[in-house]
């Protein structure tokens, strides 16, 4: 159980880290498996502040009453008022401040961390502890409003903080690396919209089972073996898999130009593996750089060809 308690009497804080599909997006929401890692490079701050009247959310994508909030916000505005619900508080009286520097719509758990961010300051202003059971089911009501059916990874791995291994109606596995590995994160500049790239695969199985199951089926075996890569410390390996990954992306026609650009750069320019992270048309890729200088290196290249923003980052082996 994690208790977080308030600053002040009439202050609270909440705080949640972003993070990564490494490899099995799409195929989880039909039944395979995928590995998510947590990206601690960006994340979100939620404060919450005692104000007479009514909610108030103060962000960079609105400011005003919950009541006015568009509908784009339907997810966050009813996870805040089930939370407050479920807390016993009165729905009223509070300024929720939200401040994140994860980019909006690039695969890396915008959504679920402002929800979870927020989860935790409301129960921080209350006083309140939390399970993490309770504070994923009250975040995954904003994951749902964001796309739909989740597979419910994000918010698994935003408040694991560890490598998950996530296969639906299966307990979650964690998997421990048998040593560190060096990624770096390009964004493509244009935002994706995961929830229609979910939709679009869920028409292509409908419309050609046989053959749409055959890729999904293939990503699950290709998550597999990247898992028993990152166990083995076999980094060759797992570039290969990620690489292989790609290709069935690409089939299932969520990957676009503008990011197997990327992709295809990364991988002249030595990186062991590429592929798109997230719901892909848009977003970001992630790369496998040989080593830490490397992945430095392989920034560099990549701000070079127009990336809007790079993020070198080790998945450490925990000591």
């Amino acid at each position: 159980m994690s208790i977080q308690k308030a600053t002040t009497e009439q202050t609270a804080i909440g705080i949640a880290h972003s993070k990564l599909i490494l490899i099995g997006e799409h195929a989880v929401v039909h039944g395979q498996p995928a590995i998510a890692i947590p990206f601690p490079l960006v994340g979100v701050e939620s404060v919450v502040e005692y104000v007479p009247g009514t909610i108030k959310i103060d962000s960079s994508f609105y400011h005003g009453p919950i009541e006015l909030a568009p509908e784009s916000l339907c997810g966050i505005t009813n996870c805040i008022k089930e939370t407050l619900n479920y807390l016993q508080l009165p729905c009223q009286d509070l300024l929720i401040n939200i401040n994140s520097s994860i980019p909006h719509g690039k695969g890396l758990g915008s959504s679920a961390s402002v929800a979870i961010s927020v989860v935790k300051s409301l129960f921080a202003y209350a006083r309140e502890a939390y399970t993490e059971d309770e504070l994923l089911e009250l975040a995954n009501i904003s994951e749902t409003y964001a796309h739909g059916a989740p597979s419910g990874i994000d918010t698994l791995t935003i408040t694991s903080g560890s490598p998950v291994w996530y296969e639906r109606e299966l307990p979650i596995e964690f998997i421990n690396l048998s040593e560190d590995f060096h990624f770096v994160v390009a964004d493509s500049g244009r935002i994706g919209d995961t929830r229609l790239s979910v939709g679009s695969v869920a028409n292509l199985l409908k419309s050609a089972p046989k053959r749409i199951q055959a890729k999904l089926d293939r990503i699950g075996e290709l998550t597999h073996h990247a898992k028993d890569a990152l166990e083995k410390a076999s980094k060759n390996f797992l570039g290969h898999m990620l690489n292989e990954a790609q290709k069935e992306l690409e089939s299932l026609g969520v990957s676009d130009s503008g990011l197997n650009r990327l992709i295809d750069l990364a991988r002249q320019e030595g990186a062991l593996g590429a592929k798109l992270t997230g719901g892909g048309n848009g977003g970001c890729i992630i790369a496998l750089a040989q080593n830490e200088v490397h992945s430095r290196q392989l920034a560099e290249k990549l701000k070079k060809v127009g990336a809007q923003a790079v993020w070198p980052f080790v998945l450490k082996k925990k000591d």
